[in-house]
């Protein structure tokens, strides 16, 4: 969408066809509804209320998941819907408010695999910096299945398991692609420790 006239985007204007890359920033207090203006707090300009001094944060949105091992392999899903449909990713999503991230990993497991899960450990924090919504901080956990039947559901089209070596294209999110890979490393090094031990 271009401003009548000018020929530039408006701000926060999504393209044609594209997924908007930033959310846009809010124009009325959610506290008061008084008109946003900017502020420079510690260095960083920042949407502040003119009225009640309210300081809208943009801060990531925290996303759970699992790691479901089968062998040697892993478990992914395929995403049913945009952004990235149809590419390939670890069963997670977003916690709700007031959510564990424990809860929402072992939910996210059970809505997008159909699979109860057990966490067995933490594996990982990553940055999220490249999903077109918002930037989100991805907290992974080991799991083991401990019931339930492996089916597609909620966001997932389909679902495979993986050799680390075989990954499926495209993989969806920068942060998938780099705990993947964190995942390879880990297992490759596990056998080298092991015949250190004996």
């Amino acid at each position: 969408m271009r401003d009548q006239g000018k020929g530039q985007p408006r701000p926060g204007a999504a393209r044609a066809g594209k997924v908007q890359a930033t959310r846009p920033e809010a124009r009325f207090c959610m506290v008061c509804g008084g008109r946003m203006g900017k502020i420079t707090e510690h260095g960083v300009r920042r949407s502040a209320c003119t009225r009640c001094g309210f300081i809208a944060y943009r801060n990531p949105v925290p996303a759970c998941g699992v790691l479901v091992r089968r062998g040697g392999a892993v478990l992914l899903a395929r995403r049913a819907h945009e952004p990235r449909r149809d590419a390939w990713g670890i069963p997670a999503g977003f916690m709700e408010y007031g959510e564990h991230p424990e809860t929402t990993a072992i939910r996210e497991a059970l809505e997008e695999t159909g699979l109860r899960v057990k966490l067995t450990s933490l594996f990982g924090v990553y940055a999220g910096r490249d999903d077109p919504r918002t930037r989100a901080v991805l907290i992974l956990y080991h799991a083991r299945v401990t019931g339930g039947t492996l089916q597609a559901g909620d966001d997932a089209s389909e679902l495979g398991w993986f050799p680390l070596d075989h990954l499926p294209r495209p993989i969806a999110f920068r942060s998938h692609r780099e705990a993947l890979r964190d995942l390879r490393r880990m297992d490759r090094r596990q056998p080298r420790s092991r015949e250190r031990s004996r």
